[in-house]
This record gives C-alpha cells, structure tokens and sequence, in this order.
C-alpha cells in the first residue's frame, strides 16, 4: 500500500468514527461530586475530580464535516486507484478492470485506472550459496539467495555448487512481456516457480555428463558452458553408455604423466548428450526462452567437496607435485647434456676456424712464394735474352771494326803508327775491363761451350772491341 492510500484509509475512518462519536458529546464541562445530595453524584473514592472535558477538536467535526471527510478520504482512495509511480530498472504489466492490459518500460508517474500492477526487475539476481555451520542466507532486498544443494557428478563424487545467475527479461516485446506476467502473476512466483527449478535441473545434467576428475583438471569451463547453454536454450537430452576402464585416469593437467588404474571394475556407466544429424536434442517444455528471459550471467562460484574427495585430491596434488619435481630434474638434466653438446661443438668450431685460417695462411704464403720465383725467372730469362742479344750486337761491331783495321793496316800503316795504335789499345783494353759489368747469370748451351775460347774470352773480346770502335769513331 502506498503513502496515499494509508492516508486515504486513515481519513475514512476518521469520519466513520466521528460520524457516530459527535452526537454523544456534551457541549459543557461536567464535575463529579462525593456528595450524595449532589446531583451530579458519583461514587469515587477521593474528592471533586474532574472526569471528562469535551475537546474542542472533536466539537468541530459535526455530522456534515464528518461527511466532507469521508469524501476526501474516499477522493484519496481513488487517486491511488488512478495512478502509480513506475520505479526505474523495473518493468510493469498494467491489467486493467474492463480486461486489456499494457506493458510500462519507463520510470516516473503512470496511469492504471484502478487496474493491477505487476512489477517485474529488468535483471533478477539468483544465488546459490554455500552455508557452512550455522550460518544464515544473506539477506537483500534485489537478490534471490537460495542454499547450496549437493549434486552428484557422473564419478559418484558429491559437491555442493554454489552458482550466480542474472536474468534478464525482454523489454523490447510487449506481447511476450505481458504474456511472461499474465502466466507467472508475480516476480516471485517467476523466480521461485520458473528459474530457480531451470537452474536446479541444468546443474543436475551437467553433473551427469562430467566426472569430477575432469572438472578439477580442467574442465571447469566447460561445466559452465553447458550450465549456461541449458539454461539458454533448453536442457540436454542424454543417454547412458559404458565406458571401458583399461585407459588410465589422469591426475592434474594433461601435460603430467601421472596415472591411477582402477582394477575393481571393467566398465562404468556414463551419459553422453544426444545427437540427431549432428544436432544437440534437448527439452523445451520448462525453457525460459519461452518466457523472453534471457540468460545475462551464468557461472560455478565455488564447490565444496565431499571429505572422501577432499582425502584423495590432496593425495593427488601431493603425486603430481612428485611428478613436476621429477619432471623438472629430468629437464635440467636434459638441458645439462644440451649445454654440454653445445659447448663441444662451440670447440669444434672454434679449432676448425683456427686450422681453417693456418690453412689459408700457408697457402697465400706458398702462391706467394711460386709467383716471386716465376717472376725472377722471367727476369733471368729477359737478362739473358739482353746478353745474348748484346754479345751479338758487340761481335758484329769488332768484325767490323777488325775488318777496318785489317783495311787500314794492309794500306800501309808506318812502325810507329803501329806501335802508338798497339799502346792505345792495350791501355783502353785495361780500362775497359776495369769498368766493365758482367752479367751474373749466363746460359750456355747443351755443353756449356761455344767454339775453342771460354766465355769470358769472349765476352772480354766483345766489350773490348766495343770500346775501341766507340774511341774511334770519337
């Protein structure tokens, strides 16, 4: 009820009372007496007490004000009747007295004429929360808090879930909105009635389609798909079927390779979703699609195992602890071999580069040396070809010069002109040989002679010739 209307209701029974309280009332003070001859006697135990006094408010309401009240009271009444103030984040399905009905979206001051109201969150918060001892449900006055039930995962392993799911309905439609309202009268028949079993029945199948094995190493993710998707758009259809237990059970994370073998049994049931042309089937009849909900959150905030599983995931993180210390060992000493590979071929490397470069050295240093000697024994052989070519030239000069001299003496030459040309010769064949340069290397041929003189007879023959036809030509 609304401020108006307990005011509306507070003036009309005002009025009513005042309506037949008024004529009763006296219009003069009246005094009690102890004397028995008074008459206005009253039996009282002490003196003169005053009793009654009439009020003066109470005077002022006579029959006809007390009707003005009424009226007002009754003018409040309908003006609650005739409208009502729309909160924000709320959506409202007005049902009016002569049957229509309409949808409100916005927030502020609404007509209803006297018709019904049916408020609805734009979202609506549900909460499963997990209570330990004697602790109670939260309280709030826009979340649903509900306790945590205990749900059976498809290993037999039991765990209360506590999970958070936001709602939200369909403002964009007023057919489904208005439809939505019609069928569930109130937020709270909605969430009670519609959301709260659609989650109950989601977590229930997606605890038969996952051990709790596989939810702990991993697929915690996929827990809340599936419990988001069923709440979408409809729950899974399953099926049973058995799975052989030959292949080992995996403990942490796929990469450790740490196992326990269950040797008790051979086969164990399990429930898969079923399938139709690759198509997930699955079962509308209580989906909240069908409601224009849709699911905003939808999550697993925590679980609390059963004490047995509790033993026996500590036992498991304790062997897959082992197994990363023994894991880490091994690839220490893997990258210790690794390192030790690496540094002999870093060696290996390294020497062959230095006998590589030794290589290279001495064989520059021996091309070297065989183009130096190539090139003296082109220059020896150009010295030799320039001898050669010299002693010619200087052979051909003295058969001339002799020549000219055996002309000149068979002209007729006098004792003493004979005897100066003689001195002359003898001492310009000294100072020639004192100045001549001999070559330092010479090739003779197959034996090494040439005629009957030597070679130093000859060559001496030559220059000397060369010099006194030089002197002559002077």
């Amino acid at each position: 009820m609304t401020a108006l209307m307990i005011l509306g209701v507070f003036i009309i029974l005002f009025a009513i009372v005042m309506f037949f309280v008024h004529p009763t009332l006296r219009t003069e003070d009246v005094y009690y007496s102890d004397d028995p001859n008074s008459p206005h006697y009253n039996q009282v135990l002490a003196g003169k007490l005053k009793a009654s006094k009439s009020n003066s408010m109470l005077k002022f309401f006579n029959k006809k004000k007390s009707q003005l009240l009424l009226l007002v009271g009754i003018v409040f009444l309908l003006i609650n009747g005739l409208f009502f103030y729309a909160m924000p984040g709320t959506a409202y399905a007005v049902q009016y007295l002569w049957g229509g009905d309409e949808a409100v979206f916005s927030q502020g001051v609404k007509l209803k004429f006297w018709g019904r109201t049916i408020p609805m969150s734009y979202e609506i918060p549900v909460q499963d929360v997990i209570l330990y001892k004697d602790q109670e449900l939260p309280s709030s006055e826009t979340i649903y808090h509900r306790k945590a039930s205990q749900w059976e995962f498809a290993d037999a392993i039991k765990a209360h879930i506590a999970t958070a799911v936001i709602v939200g309905i369909d403002v964009g439609n007023d057919k489904v909105f208005l439809n939505m309202a019609d069928r569930n009268q109130s937020e709270n028949n909605l969430v009670y009635s519609r959301i709260m079993p659609n989650i109950s029945a989601a977590i229930k199948n997606t605890c038969k389609l996952l051990d709790a094995q596989d939810y702990i190493a991993g697929a915690s993710a996929q827990f809340d798909q599936y419990f988001r998707d069923q709440l979408e758009n409809g729950m899974y259809q399953t099926e049973p079927y058995y799975q052989e237990e030959s292949a080992p059970e995996i403990i942490g994370d796929s990469a450790t390779v740490r196992t326990i073998r269950n040797e008790t049994s051979t086969k164990q049931k399990k429930y898969r979703i079923k399938r139709k042309d690759g198509e997930i089937l699955r079962d509308n009849s209580n989906s909240l699609k069908q409601y224009g909900l849709r699911i905003l959150q939808a999550q697993v905030t925590s679980i609390d195992w059963e004490f047995s599983f509790d033993k026996r995931l500590d036992l498991q993180k304790d062997q897959v602890a082992q197994t990363q210390l023994e894991k880490q060992e091994a690839e220490k000493e893997i990258y210790r071999t690794q390192k030790e590979i690496a540094k002999g071929e870093a060696d290996k490397a390294k020497e062959r580069a230095k006998l590589e470069k030794e290589q290279i050295r001495q064989t520059i240093e021996a091309e070297t040396r065989a183009k130096v000697a190539g090139f003296k024994v082109n220059e020896e052989k150009n010295l030799l070809e320039a001898a050669r070519n010299t002693a010619s030239r200087v052979k051909v000069e003295s058969d001339a010069e002799a020549l000219k001299n055996k002309r000149l003496v068979q002209a007729g030459l006098t004792p003493q002109e004979r005897a100066e040309w003689e001195y002359k010769t003898a001492i310009g064949v000294a100072e020639h040989i004192s100045n001549l340069n001999l070559p330092q290397v010479y090739i003779t041929g197959q034996d090494g002679k040439k005629g009957n003189s030597s070679i130093l007879e000859s060559l001496l023959g030559a220059e000397f010739a060369k010099k006194m036809l030089e002197e002559n030509q002077e």
